[in-house]
């Protein structure tokens, strides 16, 4: 099978890209078009790094063929900002040390963006039950929940 071209909106701009039916989203983001926030973990859909929002719904890119965001909306770490500031969330784990090694951090920030986006205050089984597809080696998740529950309503 050849190439196809596949059209979509890529962190809120029109992109298309020729590449093989059969690769991955994530394949196709980090080596077809150079934006390579989302990191491959395991390959298998069961870690979060490679997390971006589809139609602002979290999901593996790592598991998702190209030909299914073609006329879609993709948002990666590097559309989760503009210009030089950080977005809330960011700047929460950020001053909270919810951030160690960073490899999870870009399909972390991307879930909690999607799980946070509608203002509310989450408790802490809310926020552990939402992130539940991302997995962090270094930080023990306590200083990532307790970032992410100063986030919405009146704690922002």
């Amino acid at each position: 099978m050849s190439d196809r071209k596949i059209a979509f909106q890529l962190n809120g701009r029109q992109v298309q890209i020729d590449t093989a039916p059969w690769r991955t989203l994530l394949e196709t983001l980090r080596d077809g078009l150079g934006v390579t926030g989302a990191k491959e973990g395991c390959g298998t859909g069961n870690c979060g790094a490679c997390t971006v929002l589809v139609d602002d719904a979290p999901v593996s890119s790592c598991l998702m063929l190209i030909p299914e965001v073609e006329g879609r909306t993709v948002t990666t770490i590097e559309g989760i900002t503009t210009g030089a500031e950080l977005s809330p969330i960011q700047q929460a784990l950020l001053d909270h040390g919810g951030v160690q090694c960073g490899f999870c951090s870009p399909g972390l920030v991307v879930a909690a963006t999607a799980l946070l986006a509608d203002g509310k205050v989450r408790t802490d089984e809310e926020i552990r039950t939402g992130l539940v597809g991302n997995l962090c080696r270094c930080t023990g998740y306590d200083k990532i929940i307790g970032a992410l529950a100063t986030i919405g309503g009146n704690n922002e």
